[in-house]
């Protein structure tokens, strides 16, 4: 049984850091070319294609640390860092250009499910890192289990505003859309400083 507690962390850390509500809009501008049908294939394709990814890094990933002597507290410490900086790009909005400037690049791109839509803006180095300190939160099996479940759930979620990005992208607006980045960046910030903190007391360095 998922301990609850967990469950809801990371769910919220995942969540954020995949951020449906500005992959979204991207979705959206990378299928407005195509009919309805096309645009759930690319929808069900994209989610499929990430889904594997953090499923192979959350089952493999802590293994592939240890062959190149890296300690999960390390890639806590390391983990949390690069979560900041995701965390400063959505205050700063430097996320949301990068990810227009990605759309600009491919937008000839006949299928764009696996790239830029599944990796990265969807499986990007972010959600991988994530799925990677969630698996090694509890030991074993369990670990792997417990992050492809949140992992699942937060993908169900990207899969539905997916499915009515164009819906949400209007309900919410522009400013609508800036304001939530914003307040879901402050919140991944303060997860990403306490991921660093349980590395650093597992050396000693905090209490």
């Amino acid at each position: 049984m998922i301990d609850l507690a967990f469950f809801i962390t990371a769910f919220t850390t995942l969540f954020v850091v995949i951020d449906p509500f500005g992959t979204a809009p991207i979705f959206v501008a990378l299928t407005q070319d195509m009919d309805a049908r096309a645009r759930r294939r690319t929808a069900y394709r994209t989610c499929a294609v990430a889904s594997g990814i953090l499923i192979a890094f959350a089952a493999f990933g802590e293994a592939v640390l240890g062959f190149v002597g890296i300690s999960m507290e390390a890639f806590k410490v390391a983990g949390g860092a690069l979560l900041f900086l995701t965390a400063l790009d959505m205050l700063f909005e430097r996320r949301t250009k990068r990810r227009e400037d990605r759309v600009e690049e491919e937008e000839e791109h006949h299928d764009p499910s696996v790239f830029p839509l599944a990796i990265p803006l969807v499986a990007g180095p972010g959600s991988i890192a994530t799925i990677i300190l969630l698996a090694g939160q509890h030991p074993g099996i369990l670990g792997i289990v417990e992050a492809c479940i949140v992992m699942l759930a937060v993908m169900a979620v990207v899969l539905t505003f997916f499915l009515s990005g164009g819906l949400i992208a209007r309900l919410l607006g522009k400013t609508g859309l800036n304001v939530l980045t914003r307040l879901l960046g402050m919140l991944l910030a303060a997860l990403s400083v306490q991921f660093i903190l349980d590395g650093l007391k597992a050396f000693g360095f905090a209490s």
